[in-house]
């Protein structure tokens, strides 16, 4: 059921975006116009060529945020990925402002620009636990087991597909006779 709905999802999402449609062409088009050109306003992306270093790097600016109680970075590849801690007390709009705190202050940063900042507790503990297998030299196994957790508490669970284990005991069928 499950594989079902998400192949119906990914062929509609990719047929959806292989259509052309006929376009009203009365204004000029920025890509038919060779005289316009764009200016970047974002820094751009530094190659991470150390991990280690830029995953401490953004773990200290996301420390810097105020209201930002801890932080954890996992880089792979380009990429990073930061999980902030901030107490638990506070309302999910305080926390949402911190979040774009932190997001704020790696679009101005090279490394930071593209990264992934998350509030969520279980996912900043993860990757607190991913960043100390890679610390230990156990990149790939650390990754593949948080990866799996993170993923085991996202793929929900449809009832219709859930199947009843068969009572091996007496006691079972009476309770079923009740309901």
């Amino acid at each position: 059921m499950l594989k079902r709905l998400i192949t119906i999802v990914a062929i509609i999402a990719i047929t959806g975006g292989c259509s052309t449609v006929a376009r009203n062409e009365t204004s000029p088009s920025p890509q038919n116009n060779q005289r316009v050109k764009a200016q970047q306003t974002a820094p751009q992306k530094k190659e991470i060529k150390n991990p280690e270093q830029v995953a401490l790097h953004l773990e200290q600016l996301a420390k810097g945020i105020e209201g930002v109680e801890n932080a954890h970075c996992v880089v792979f590849g380009n990429t990073a990925v930061v999980g902030i801690d901030v107490n638990s007390k506070l309302d999910r709009s305080r926390v949402g402002t911190i979040k774009y705190s932190v997001a704020e202050a790696f679009h101005k940063d090279p490394y930071g620009i593209d990264a992934i900042v998350s509030a969520d507790i279980d996912i900043a503990q993860r990757l607190n636990e991913m960043g100390a297998d890679i610390r230990k030299g156990k990149p790939i196994r650390g990754f593949a087991e948080e990866m799996a957790d993170i993923i085991g508490r996202i793929v929900p669970q449809v009832p219709r597909e859930v199947i009843p284990v068969k009572p091996d005991n007496e006691l079972t069928p009476a309770l079923n006779k009740h309901h």
